[in-house]
């Protein structure tokens, strides 16, 4: 039997600590930034809105944004940075909570993901987070005391769920398909009904991540949308229970595979799958073009009639790496032409990300994990405290549930050069942009 006792005092103290700090939302100005932000010259300016990109037309004229487009941010972190010590700055250098800080820069929704058990038998995290039912309710109410909407991102998994993995819960291990439907559908309901009971604003579940190929452990195409039918019921279900609002959405990654992406969502329809939106994964230096999701998003609206948002998208304000620990995308041969990794170029790309999948008529952009920073900025000092807080995107605990990745290669963060804040917890001028976008 795991250990939980240890977990739940530390989450209770947590807990106290969010809601003090809810309530000033900022502490006092005798907490100045720490670093510098990285600064762009006006050479390189002129270069990032001169040089012809591959990825958008030249002079594009856009639509403007709607007040309602969902300006989003996937937070799931925050916790586990909070434990190890991470502090978050505003913009005027004093310490606050990050959730008022993006907030204050125009972000209206937060995307929180949920597994359902990732710890060992002693209790131990597998770390990215640690993103349990508990977490997601810390966060959300965070998130909705600042005033901002949230998605939840159920994964159906222990731990990180996307095209290279989905591995059911180790609960779930050994049951059939028509086990799991059930299984699923309690897990669901009971989450989002204590969620809901703790006042969070849900405004959209996704019922998983990046299932392109699978989830919960099962691949066959049928067999997966039994899962997705039991898990999309249950969440309708709550949403009347509560009279409650709640978009339900599908996420699909791997858009360069427009026709492969096409026939998964023509499955749903053709499944009378009950649900409202498609989320695509959009990352510049991995999924193409502009013009290449622009016309996934086209598609999938005119072809199926169902509503588009980008799910995740982020890019690099700085190659530099913070922790210790590599980072996905740390080399110039990553970068999108026309889009240098400064605070400037990151700037630039998250504005013609936004405005380019509103002119597809997409409903709304989450930028992935930019409060993910380093919790210090040696590798080996740092190694004990992604251990035992979570707060790297993997720990050793992790290996017996996922030894072919996770067990082998855990670590640190590999998104701190990507994130909204630099590497001391400043908000970067690239924060700004989501606010701007709508004035």
């Amino acid at each position: 039997m795991r250990k939980t006792s240890r977990r739940l005092t530390i989450r209770a103290v947590s807990a106290i600590l969010a809601g003090m700090l809810a309530i000033t939302a900022c502490g006092s100005a005798g907490n100045s930034a720490a670093a510098e932000q990285t600064e762009s010259t006006d050479e390189s300016k002129q270069e990032a809105s001169s040089t012809a990109s591959s990825t958008e037309p030249q002079e594009p004229t856009h639509l403007p944004i709607p007040q309602d487009f969902i300006m989003g941010m996937d937070a799931s972190s925050v916790l586990a940075e909070d434990y190890s010590n991470v502090a978050y700055f505003n913009f005027d250098g004093i310490l606050c909570d990050p959730f008022y800080v993006l907030a204050d820069a125009g972000i209206n929704y937060i995307r929180i993901r949920v597994w359902n058990d990732p710890y060992d038998e002693n209790g131990n995290g597998y770390g990215g987070g640690n993103n349990d039912v508990e977490t997601a309710i810390a966060l959300g109410k965070r998130a909705t005391a600042a005033g901002m909407k949230v998605c939840i991102d159920f994964h159906y998994s222990d731990f990180w769920a996307d095209p290279k993995r989905q591995h059911a819960p180790k609960a779930w291990e050994g049951k059939s398909v028509d086990e799991k439907c059930n299984l699923l559908s309690e897990f669901t309901e009971d989450a989002l009904s204590k969620m809901l009971d703790e006042g969070i604003d849900i405004g959209m579940v996704q019922v998983g991540n990046e299932i392109n190929y699978g989830m919960s452990g099962e691949s066959n195409i049928r067999d997966v949308l039994k899962l997705l039918d039991s898990g999309c019921n249950a969440v309708r279900g709550v949403s009347e229970k509560y009279d409650q609002d709640i978009k339900i959405a599908i996420h699909y990654t791997n858009i360069k595979k427009k026709g492969e992406v096409d026939n998964l969502v023509h499955n749903l329809v053709e499944a009378n799958i009950d649900f409202d939106a498609i989320g695509l994964s959009y990352y510049p230096f991995w999924d193409g073009s502009f013009d290449n999701m622009k016309s996934m998003v086209s598609a999938i609206q005119k072809r199926h009639g169902k509503e588009v948002f980008i799910a995740e998208t982020s890019y690099p304000y700085t190659l530099e790496d913070g922790d210790g620990f590599p980072n996905s995308v740390s080399s110039p041969k990553d970068l999108m032409e026309g889009y240098p990794a400064t605070v400037e170029g990151q700037k630039s790309m998250i504005a013609d990300v936004i405005q380019n999948a509103n002119d597809a008529g997409a409903f709304g952009v989450f930028y992935w994990e930019g409060t993910w920073i380093p919790v210090g900025s040696d590798r080996k000092s740092n190694e004990e405290i992604w251990e035992k807080y979570g707060s790297g995107w993997a720990s050793s605990y992790s290996k017996d549930y996922d030894p072919e990745d996770a067990g082998l290669y855990y670590g640190g963060c590999s998104w701190d050069n990507q994130a909204l804040f630099d590497f001391k917890g400043n908000p970067l001028d690239s924060l700004k942009v989501f606010g701007e976008l709508k004035k």
